[in-house]
């Protein structure tokens, strides 16, 4: 898989793509679909409902089966309290984790983390917003201004990787280069509803775009067979990336 206009191989190129997003409210539901997986996906999301109910202890849990973790909490506080916590969830076993955009929160977040092997995601715009909510929280820029603005920032102040939809995944691209690491939420089949998503994207159009990870919930998770959607996800990835190398 090569990235769009980076001219160079992706170190994360044959890195399996998906996360699926536990979003369920305790460990239970989460024990049951992740068993239901096996070993063929390695990655999940532990979002706030899941957080809220079984805290730190799941994240390492997942951890010790030898799962990464992708801790989605978007933290957005005080500096000094972002600090504190970001160093807390570094000795967790997460592999990644989001906080919001701000320059002084992702200062703070880098220097919480340490030397450990935390990776952080700077969220951008949230991909259940528009340009029409943007509006309604007064900011007066296009919404593609606003997400490559934070993409430099975060470059600027030491973050991973920027969290985007696959709208904007070619231009951070562009911006953060083809070592950093781009997370797209708000993906869907081209079967699947929107749901609460606005801008939303198939799992093979953001990986073209130049997302490294995308993440998926429902459409696995609430499917009659997990195990077998997974792979038919993964299937359609690996079919269109395949014809995009040969181009």
């Amino acid at each position: 898989m090569w990235w769009p206009g980076t001219g160079s191989r992706s170190a994360f190129s044959n890195v399996n793509p998906i996360i699926v997003a536990l979003d369920v409210p305790s460990a239970a539901p989460a024990r049951a679909l992740v068993e239901a997986l096996d070993e063929q996906a390695g990655f999940y999301k532990v979002g706030m409902e899941l957080y809220a109910g079984e805290g730190l202890a799941y994240v390492r849990e997942l951890a010790g089966l030898g799962k990464n973790v992708f801790l989605d909490l978007k933290l957005y506080d005080i500096s000094e309290t972002v600090k504190r916590a970001v160093a807390v969830i570094a000795q967790s076993g997460a592999r990644f984790l989001t906080v919001h955009g701000s320059n002084a929160v992702m200062r703070a977040a880098v220097e919480g983390r340490g030397s450990s092997d935390l990776k952080l995601l700077a969220v951008t715009v949230l991909t259940s917003f528009d340009q029409d909510d943007l509006a309604e929280l007064g900011y007066p820029t296009p919404l593609q201004d606003l997400v490559a603005l934070r993409a430099h920032h975060a470059k600027e102040c030491g973050i991973d990787g920027i969290v985007c939809s696959a709208r904007e995944a070619a231009a951070v691209r562009a911006i953060i280069g083809a070592n950093g690491i781009i997370v797209t939420p708000g993906v869907r089949s081209a079967t699947a509803t929107a749901g609460d998503q606005k801008r939303v994207a198939t799992p093979a159009e953001a990986i073209e775009a130049g997302a490294n990870y995308v993440v998926i919930g429902r459409e696995i998770s609430r499917a009659t067979e997990p195990a077998a959607e997974y792979r038919r996800i993964l299937t359609a990835i690996d079919s269109t990336q395949s014809s995009f190398s040969r181009r």
